[in-house]
């Protein structure tokens, strides 16, 4: 099941798996155990995809960029689109895709890198 996952998956999903297979491999290896990280990922692939769809839509919506600006000034409106595009994309990764809970509800793991926080002390 590893990374066969990956070839099937959609870019949200793909950027998803690839931030918490580095920065969690922890939560990755729980979640197969438990036989729900592929229903994590299909879930979280569609949730970012209708975000970035409703987004790009309401941006556009708000700045006034129409079907008919598009036939007035088409490459314009393929700036002014492909802007858009890039902040929502920016949003989507920041909100849903690199996170560090791994869009639970409260961290899976609770972590630090001082000892200390993490309840281990060293004599």
């Amino acid at each position: 099941m590893k990374d066969e996952l990956i070839s099937r998956a959609g870019l949200w999903w793909q950027r998803h798996y690839n931030f918490l297979k580095k920065n969690s491999p922890t939560v990755i290896n729980v979640m197969r155990l438990n036989g729900t990280l592929e229903q994590y990922l299909t879930d979280l692939d569609r949730d970012a995809q209708e975000m970035f769809e409703l987004s790009i839509k309401q941006y556009a919506e708000l700045k006034g960029i129409t079907e008919e600006f598009k036939a007035e000034n088409q490459a314009e409106w393929f700036q002014q689109m492909n802007s858009i595009k890039a902040r929502v994309i920016n949003i989507v990764n920041a909100e849903l895709i690199y996170i560090r809970n791994s869009g639970a509800s409260a961290p899976l793991f609770a972590y630090s890198k001082r000892p200390a926080e993490n309840g281990i002390r060293y004599s």
